[in-house]
C-alpha cells in the first residue's frame, strides 16, 4: 500500500472506519452555521467566524482544519420582549425580515491530500409565535489538491506515479432546517448533496466520491437562578454508509460572559471545552484526548474559535446573547 493509497483512503472513504469526509469540529456550538446552512442570520447578528484545529499533534502531516466564516440577517426592523424575565419570556416580532445570507471558507488537510472549499448560502426564517423556523439552502465548489512531494512510493514502477490528477475541482450543494426558541434549538442538515465523483485519472481509484453527510444538532437550556445556565446538547453525524458519530455536550455558563464544559464522542474521545465573551468578541477554545491507543502518540487535538458579531438590539432577539 502506497502513501497516496492511505491518504485517499484517510479523507474520501469513511466505509469501515468512523472517520468523516468534511472537516471535524469539536465547538460546533459556536460553528453550527459550517454544518447547516439555515442557522445563516438566524439569531439576527452580523457575526465573522475563525477557527483553527490542529488534530492528533505530535505526528506528521496529521489533520489540520482552518475556516473563516461571515453570516448576517437582512431585518427591517427589531424582535422585542416583552418581558426579560428568566424563566417568563414572551416574543414579539414588529415587522418581516426573514432572509439571512452566509457564506465561508475552509481549508483542510491530512497528509498529501488538501481540500478547499468556498460556500455561499440563502436562508429563509419564519416566525412563529415564540418559535422561528429556518429553511436553508448552500452551494459551493471544493479543490482537491494531492501534494506530489509528500509521496512515498514503495515500488518505483507504481502507475500511480504518472496516472493521478494532481487538482480536482468539484462543485456540491448543501440544504438544511433549523428550529429556534429561546429555550432550546434543533437542526437537521445533509452535506455534499450531489455526492459528486472524484475523477483521480486512475481506474483503479475511479469510484471515489463525497458521501452525503446528515447532521442533526440540538440543544436544551436550563436557567439556574439570575447568573448561571446549564447547556445540553448535541450533534450526531453519519454518511451514506451508515457510520454513525455522536458529540454529546454539557455546557454552564456564567452571565452568559464565561463558560465551560465537556464532551464525549462516542468514537472515543474526551472534549475539554472553555470560552469568554469581551464586548463583541467571543473567544472559545477546546482540547480533544483520544481514548484509543493513539494517546500514546499524540498530544491531543486543539482547536480555537474566535467570534465578532454586530448588531444592537435593533437586529437581534435580545434572548440570544450566546452560543
Amino acid at each position: 500500500m502506497n502513501r497516496i493509497l492511505l491518504s485517499i483512503l484517510l479523507i474520501f472513504c469513511a466505509v469501515t472506519g468512523k472517520g468523516q469526509q468534511m472537516p471535524l469540529y469539536s465547538q460546533y456550538m459556536m460553528n453550527g452555521y459550517l454544518l447547516n446552512p439555515a442557522i445563516a442570520g438566524s439569531d439576527g447578528y452580523t457575526s465573522f467566524n475563525l477557527t483553527a484545529r490542529e488534530q492528533w499533534l505530535g505526528f506528521q502531516h496529521a489533520p489540520q482544519t482552518r475556516s473563516f466564516s461571515g453570516q448576517t440577517r437582512l431585518l427591517r426592523r427589531s424582535y422585542v420582549i416583552k418581558n426579560r424575565s428568566v424563566n417568563n419570556r414572551q416574543l414579539k416580532p414588529s415587522t418581516k425580515g426573514r432572509v439571512g445570507l452566509g457564506g465561508f471558507f475552509y481549508y483542510d488537510r491530512n497528509g498529501a491530500v488538501e481540500r478547499l472549499g468556498i460556500n455561499g448560502s440563502y436562508a429563509y426564517h419564519i416566525f412563529l409565535k415564540d418559535l422561528q423556523l429556518s429553511f436553508g439552502l448552500a452551494g459551493g465548489l471544493y479543490q482537491f489538491k494531492v501534494h506530489e512531494e509528500d509521496l512515498f512510493f514503495l515500488d518505483p514502477d507504481d502507475p500511480l506515479i504518472n496516472n493521478i490528477n494532481k487538482v480536482i475541482y468539484v462543485p456540491d450543494a448543501n440544504v438544511g432546517f433549523y428550529m429556534l426558541n429561546y429555550r432550546y434549538h434543533l437542526g437537521f442538515s445533509i452535506n455534499q448533496l450531489f455526492q459528486s465523483y472524484l475523477k483521480l485519472g486512475s481506474q483503479n481509484l475511479s469510484g471515489y466520491r463525497l458521501l452525503r453527510h446528515y447532521y442533526i444538532m440540538g440543544g436544551y437550556n436550563f436557567p439556574i437562578g439570575t447568573d448561571y445556565e446549564i447547556e445540553p446538547s448535541m450533534l450526531i453525524k453519519g454518511t451514506e454508509k451508515l457510520t454513525l458519530q455522536a458529540d454529546l455536550t454539557a455546557k454552564l455558563y456564567y452571565k452568559q460572559d464565561y463558560w465551560f464544559g465537556a464532551t464525549y464522542r462516542t468514537s472515543g474521545a474526551l472534549i475539554a471545552l472553555a470560552g469568554i465573551r469581551f464586548n463583541q468578541l467571543y473567544f472559545g477554545y477546546s482540547i480533544d484526548y483520544t481514548l484509543s491507543s493513539i494517546r500514546k502518540h499524540s498530544w491531543g487535538s486543539h482547536e480555537i474559535v474566535i467570534v465578532m458579531k454586530f448588531g444592537d438590539n435593533a437586529r437581534r432577539y435580545r434572548w440570544l446573547n450566546r452560543y
